[in-house]
């Protein structure tokens, strides 16, 4: 049995379809991280996809489609984005289950309701057996940032990302390289991907 860590929120349709994509592995243990994204994004300084118009149009639509083709039921939520903190503390305060991170996922991503709904998410606490006191306590608010400081010192930089053996895969779009990487460790740990990792940086873009 191999330990995986799978690093997700709430908000991100990948980390929906980064979910249901970890029945396509095998042997392995699945440790369920949230995470704040936008602390990810603060932490590298970057953009998420729905802060780029064009971008986001064409998330929304791959990830209609891609879903759809992955036999996954999927409905984009009444708004997006949302503020994750409240199913991501949830989370927390219901022991970060895969029955609880399912619950959640499912409530937001398969029937387009609005995920700040307070009657679904009265509904969720009632499901998880958790409290809007549990949920906001310090110790939950502490363990979500500390989460989101641990992956981000780990490397990780946005979500979905799947840890296995101290290495990072990122992306629902990334199963197939976990796959290999776990049959066979080699796929990463040869002399090409150290050059890679070392490659010099010989332009760079400004920056404002």
């Amino acid at each position: 049995m191999r330990d995986l860590t799978f690093y997700f929120d709430f908000v991100s349709p990948f980390s929906y379809i980064g979910l249901h994509r970890l029945r396509e592995l095998s042997g392995v243990r699945v440790a369920y991280r949230p995470v704040l994204f936008a602390g990810l994004l603060n932490h590298w300084g970057q953009k998420g996809p729905a802060e780029i118009a064009a971008k986001r149009r064409w998330t929304y639509r791959w990830c209609h489609w891609w879903a759809g083709s992955l036999g996954i039921a999927f409905r984009f939520p009444a708004e997006h984005p949302f503020n994750p903190l409240p199913h991501l503390r949830l989370c927390i305060a219901a022991g970060s289950t895969p029955e609880a991170v399912r619950a959640i996922f499912d409530s937001i991503w398969t029937t387009g309701g609005s995920a700040a709904d307070p009657r679904i998410l009265s509904g969720l606490y009632d499901r998880l057996g958790a409290t809007t006191e549990q949920a906001n306590s310090k110790d939950v608010k502490d363990a979500l940032r500390a989460n989101t400081e641990n992956a981000a010192a780990r490397g990780v930089f946005g979500v979905p990302t799947f840890e296995a053996d101290g290495e990072l895969f990122w992306g629902a779009d990334s199963i197939g390289f976990l796959k290999s990487f776990l049959e066979s460790p080699s796929v990463l740990r040869n002399p090409e991907i150290r050059r890679l990792d070392g490659l010099p940086v010989a332009a760079a873009r400004r920056t404002s």
